[in-house]
C-alpha cells in the first residue's frame, strides 16, 4: 500500500504462551480464510448510461475452467496492493482449459448399494445459489486496509484488503447475467444468496447490492465520487439485473450487521463504530488482528482497538486506475501533524440495524417483494431473519432459510464469524424440521455458517460461547463445558452435536447449504446407524462473488428411478466479457490467489487434543460424525475428513482449482418413499 515510510514498525509478537509454529499451523491457516446528479447522465450528463455486457458464450465448469500458472514469483504476500506492477510478473493472466467432471457420490448410500445410475425419473427442482457478494463501499473511512500489509498474521487475510475490492457491483451485476443466459437455456425455479450480500452493514453497500439485482442505475462511488467520470470501477452504469422470472431469496450473513462481518456496530459506544461510518476522516486504530494464543479460542478482543500505537487504516483513491491505498500511517507521525487525513462525508454510508437490513429487501423492482422476509413470522422477535418456502406447490420440497451468524447482543468481544444459534431460533428450526418430516417434504436448510467443516481457533466454529482453552481444570479437562463468560440468555442454545443429531434425525433432510468461507467444499453427513442410511445428509458450500474463484452454483434436485435422490450441483463461472470491469476483476482475483496463495480446500481434521508447552488439553468435536484423533499443536495422527475431495486437473491444464462439481445420492425412509410413489407413481 502506499505511505509505507510510518516511523515505527508494529510489534509481530503475539500474546500467551501457545508457540508461534503451532499457533499458525493450526489456527490461522484457516482463519485467513475466513467487503444523482448530472454524473449519472454520463459526460455531459446526456449520454445514456454504459451497460456492461458478458460473453457470448455461457456454460458451467463442466465444459471448461479458468486456468493459470501457479508457480509466479516476483511480489509478497503483502504486496498485493501493487496493482500496477502485475504485468511485470505475469500475474492474473488466465485462459481456460478442460472441464471439471461430476463426481458421482455414494457416501450415504446403504452398504452394497448397486444402481450408482439410476434412471433421473423426475426433476423436483432447479436453482442457483450465489454467496459473499461483499459489495464494498472502498471508500469509506472505517476499514482494516493497512492491516493485510502489515500485520504478520493478517497477511492472508484478503477479506480485509484485495484490489477485487474495486468492482464488486460490476461482478455481481456480471453474475446475474451470466444466470439469465443459463436460465433461458434450462429454465430456474428460484435462486438462493446464501449471504454476506455488504461488506460491512453500510447502507450505500446494501442498496448497490439489491439495486444491480433490480437492474438498476448504479453510481458505485460514494464521498466526493472522485473519478466517477473517468475511471472504470468508479463510472455510472446501468445494471442489466436478474431475469424478473426467477424469484430469489435472501439469507442473513454475519457481514450483513457486523461491522467488517466481526463486531457489533453498538457493542460498545465508547468504541465510536457507528460515527466512524459518516465521519470526514479516516479513522486510526489500533492493530487489534494480532491474536491473543494466551485466551485460545477466542483469540480477539474489540477493546484492543483502542490500544495504542494507532494507524490511520487508508481508503482507496477512487481517482487512481489501480484503487491506490491512501492516507495510511502511524498517527503520529509528522504526515498527520495538521490532523486526520480528511475524506468526503457521506450519510449513505450509515450502518443499518439488523432490521433495518431486512427492511429494505421490500424495496425491490424483483420478486418476491421482501424476498423471503415477509415470510418471517409475524410473532417472531424483532430482526428475525428465518423462514421457510415451498418452491413449487406441486412438489414436496420446503427450503428452510436460517439465520445462523451470532447475535448483536452476545457480549462477546471476539469476532463474530462462528456459527451459532439462540433459544428462539434453535426452537424454530426444531419445528420446521418436524413439521416438513410430518407432512413428508423433502428439506434444504439454507444457512451462511457451514457446520462441521471449521477447526476450533478459526473463529468460524461453532461457536463455543467464550470460554477460553485456560479454564481446564483437572476437575474439568473437558474446558469447553466450563461456566461461559456470556449471559445465559445469549449463549448457544445447542452444542454441534446436539443440532447434527437433530439433523440426522430428519431423514427427509437432503442438505445444508452454506457459504461463508468462501470454499465450495462438498461434505457428508453419514447416518450413524448403518440400517437407516436415510439418517446422512450433505453439506454443500458455495465460494464467493467476491474472491477467486468468483462462482455460483446450480442444483437440480432429481428424484431417480429406485426412489433414492440425486443433487447435481455445479459450479459456474461469471461469464466476464473482455475489457469490461468483471474482466478486470477477474485479472484481479487470479493475481491474488497466485500471489498470496490462500489454501481453498481446507481440510479441518476432527483433532482430538492440543499439546502446547508439554501440556496436553482435550478439544471438542468439530464434526460429530467422524471421530477425533491426533493433536492439533504436535501435528501427530491427523486424519482429514474423506469426504472432503477436489478433483485435480493438473493433468488436463488447469494446475489450481478450488471447484467441485458432484452428483450427491440420499437415500430416502421407507415413509418418504411411500409417500413419492403414491405422488409420481412408476
Amino acid at each position: 500500500m502506499q505511505s509505507k515510510s510510518s516511523p515505527s514498525i508494529p510489534d509481530f509478537s503475539i500474546q500467551g504462551s501457545l508457540g508461534r509454529r503451532g499457533f499458525l499451523r493450526y489456527s490461522l491457516g484457516s482463519f485467513a480464510m475466513v467487503s444523482t446528479g448530472s454524473i449519472l447522465g454520463g459526460c455531459g450528463g446526456s449520454d445514456p448510461l454504459q451497460s456492461y455486457r458478458i460473453d457470448t458464450t455461457v456454460v458451467p465448469t463442466t465444459e471448461r475452467m479458468v486456468s493459470f500458472p501457479y508457480d509466479l514469483h516476483g511480489l509478497a504476500a503483502n504486496e498485493i496492493d501493487k496493482v500496477a506492477k502485475y504485468d511485470d510478473f505475469g500475474y492474473g493472466a488466465w485462459t481456460f482449459a478442460a472441464g471439471l467432471p461430476i463426481v458421482p457420490r455414494l457416501d450415504l448410500m446403504p452398504g452394497g448399494y448397486s444402481n450408482p445410475t439410476p434412471t433421473r425419473r423426475q426433476k423436483l427442482a432447479r436453482f442457483f445459489t450465489f454467496s459473499d457478494i461483499h459489495i464494498t463501499d472502498k471508500e469509506a473511512p472505517n476499514q482494516l486496509l493497512l492491516l493485510q500489509e502489515f500485520e504478520r498474521y493478517a497477511v492472508n487475510n484478503t477479506s480485509i484488503y484485495s484490489p477485487v475490492m474495486m468492482y464488486t457491483t460490476q461482478v455481481l451485476d456480471a453474475a446475474m447475467q451470466t444466470m439469465n443466459a443459463l436460465h433461458r437455456k434450462n429454465p430456474f425455479d428460484f435462486a438462493l444468496s446464501l449471504g454476506d450480500t455488504c461488506n460491512s452493514t453500510s447502507y450505500n453497500e446494501l442498496r448497490w447490492y439489491i439495486d444491480v439485482i433490480d437492474g438498476k442505475v448504479i453510481r458505485p462511488s460514494s464521498g466526493a465520487h472522485l473519478g466517477a467520470d473517468s475511471i472504470d470501477y468508479q463510472k455510472p452504469y446501468q445494471a442489466v439485473g436478474l431475469d424478473k422470472s426467477i424469484p430469489w431469496y435472501q439469507t442473513m450473513g454475519n457481514h450483513d450487521h457486523f461491522m467488517i462481518g466481526s463486531f457489533p456496530v453498538d457493542a460498545d459506544p465508547s468504541l465510536g463504530f457507528r460515527e466512524s461510518y459518516v465521519a470526514d476522516t479516516v479513522w486510526a486504530v489500533a492493530d487489534m488482528l494480532k491474536p491473543n494464543a494466551g485466551t485460545f479460542p477466542v483469540l480477539f478482543n474489540m477493546q484492543d482497538f483502542k490500544a495504542v500505537p494507532r494507524y490511520h487504516m487508508g481508503v482507496m483513491d477512487g481517482s487512481s486506475p489501480w484503487g491506490s491505498v491512501i492516507h495510511t500511517g502511524l498517527s503520529t507521525s509528522p504526515k498527520f501533524a495538521g490532523g486526520a487525513p480528511k475524506v468526503a462525508a457521506d450519510p449513505d454510508r450509515r450502518s443499518l440495524l439488523r432490521t433495518e437490513w431486512i427492511q429494505e429487501f421490500f424495496k425491490t423492482s424483483t420478486g418476491p417483494v421482501g424476498h423471503g422476509f415477509h415470510l418471517v413470522d409475524k410473532s417472531a422477535p424483532t430482526g428475525f431473519a428465518c423462514y421457510s418456502f415451498m418452491p413449487k406447490a406441486d412438489v414436496p420440497l420446503k427450503v428452510i432459510v436460517l439465520d445462523d451468524t451470532q447475535s448483536e447482543n452476545d457480549g462477546s468481544k471476539d469476532i463474530h464469524g462462528h456459527g451459532y444459534l439462540d433459544a428462539v431460533r434453535w426452537a424454530w428450526l426444531k419445528a420446521e424440521l418436524a413439521a416438513g418430516q410430518a407432512a413428508n417434504q423433502l428439506m434444504v436448510i439454507a444457512a451462511h455458517i457451514p457446520i462441521g467443516v471449521a477447526a476450533v481457533g478459526t473463529e468460524m466454529e461453532w461457536w463455543l460461547n467464550d470460554v477460553h482453552m485456560a479454564s481446564a481444570t483437572a476437575a474439568q479437562p473437558q474446558w469447553w463445558q466450563s461456566e461461559p463468560p456470556v449471559a445465559p440468555e445469549h449463549r448457544n442454545a445447542t452444542t454441534l452435536t446436539e443440532l447434527v443429531e437433530t439433523l440426522q434425525n430428519t431423514p427427509n433432510l437432503i442438505a445444508w447449504l452454506a457459504g461463508h468461507r468462501h470454499f465450495n467444499t462438498v461434505k457428508a453427513f453419514p447416518s450413524p446407524d448403518a440400517a437407516q442410511p436415510e439418517k446422512g445428509f450433505w453439506q454443500v458450500e458455495t465460494s464467493s462473488l467476491r474472491d477467486f474463484p468468483q462462482q455460483l452454483r446450480t442444483f437440480e434436485i432429481y428424484l431417480n428411478s429406485d426412489y433414492s435422490i440425486s443433487v447435481v450441483t455445479v459450479n459456474v463461472d461469471t461469464a466476464v466479457a473482455p475489457g469490461t470491469p468483471a474482466a478486470t476483476s477477474r485479472k484481479y482475483a487470479v493475481a491474488v490467489q497466485q500471489i498470496v496463495q490462500n489454501d481453498l480446500r481446507v481440510n479441518a481434521p476432527n483433532a482430538a487434543t492440543m499439546t502446547n508447552s508439554g501440556v496436553t488439553l482435550p478439544l471438542p468435536t468439530i464434526d460429530p460424525t467422524r471421530p477425533q484423533a491426533g493433536d492439533a499443536g504436535t501435528q501427530a495422527g491427523l486424519v482429514p475428513d474423506p469426504s472432503i475431495q477436489f478433483t485435480d486437473l493438473k493433468n488436463q491444464g488447469v494446475p489450481y482449482n478450488a471447484s467441485y462439481n458432484a452428483e450427491l445420492f440420499k437415500p430416502l425412509s421407507p415413509a418418504m418413499v411411500a409417500a413419492l410413489k403414491a405422488r409420481f407413481p412408476a
